[in-house]
């Protein structure tokens, strides 16, 4: 009889703490869907969001964190309104670069090709307190343009998503894979002369060196580099790309 009511107490306990542990089991098990299910729902609100803030006007790309302007800048007026001189001869070009004084000009004076590759200023322009970039935007800093090749994959690779489609000669078409669609618009020298359409695109920075220099990024048909230089000379004309505030 001892051992039939010792067997009846284990198989009595054995079914109550089986039955405890079945339940809080249970218990954590739909805490966990729960949990999971607010989890999702966060998430898929704040990828709607996060969609929503990606919307983007046409004229605007976004590249990693940053987002740049989709062409080349095409204006001829300060942001205050002011006019910028534009110097059409190769004696008016250098004359305002010994100067010190902002001009532009379209490649070879072609206003087509002010719509097709924006327009070449000197970096007097760049430079001058009353903005040249859009309400909101702002001429990129040399720290800038690192930060976009960064995102790129590097300056071996860059140049090659940057670049458009079609435009560039000599095969040297690119993927633009980024969409910032750099076209081929050339520059001009210091003395006036219009040098490297189809083969060359350049942009300023706004850094300063010294007196008489500024940075400078640009790709060629040559690779899908970009390549960096900090020893242009501010007199030279270059297209402008804006980045946003």
């Amino acid at each position: 009889m001892k051992t039939k009511f010792y067997i009846s107490i284990v198989v009595s306990v054995s079914i109550i703490c089986s039955c405890g542990t079945d339940n809080s089991e249970n218990k954590d098990s739909k805490e966990s869907i729960t949990q999971i299910s607010k989890s999702s729902d966060a998430t898929s609100n704040t990828n709607t969001n996060i969609k929503a803030e990606e919307k983007l006007p046409a004229d605007q790309l976004r590249i990693g964190d940053q987002i740049w302007m989709s062409t080349n800048l095409n204006v001829d007026k300060f942001r205050n309104g002011d006019p910028i001189t534009e110097a059409k001869t190769a004696q008016e070009w250098e004359k305002a670069g010994k100067d010190k004084k902002p001009a532009w000009c379209y490649y070879e004076n072609n206003p087509a090709n002010g719509e097709k590759y924006g327009r070449l200023y000197n970096w007097y322009a760049v430079n001058d307190p009353r903005g040249i970039a859009p309400e909101g935007f702002h001429i990129p800093k040399q720290s800038e343009w690192k930060k976009l090749i960064t995102t790129l994959g590097g300056k071996n690779v860059a140049g090659q998503k940057m670049k458009a489609k079609s435009g560039w000669k000599d095969n040297g078409n690119g993927s633009n894979e980024s969409g910032f669609n750099s076209v081929p618009g050339g520059n001009r020298m210091y003395d006036g002369a219009f040098k490297k359409i189809g083969i060359y695109s350049g942009w300023w920075s706004a850094t300063g060196y010294g007196n008489r220099l500024a940075g400078l990024f640009r790709l060629t048909s040559e690779n899908g580099k970009i390549f960096e230089r900090d020893d242009s000379q501010r007199e030279r004309g270059f297209a402008v790309r804006c980045v946003k505030d």
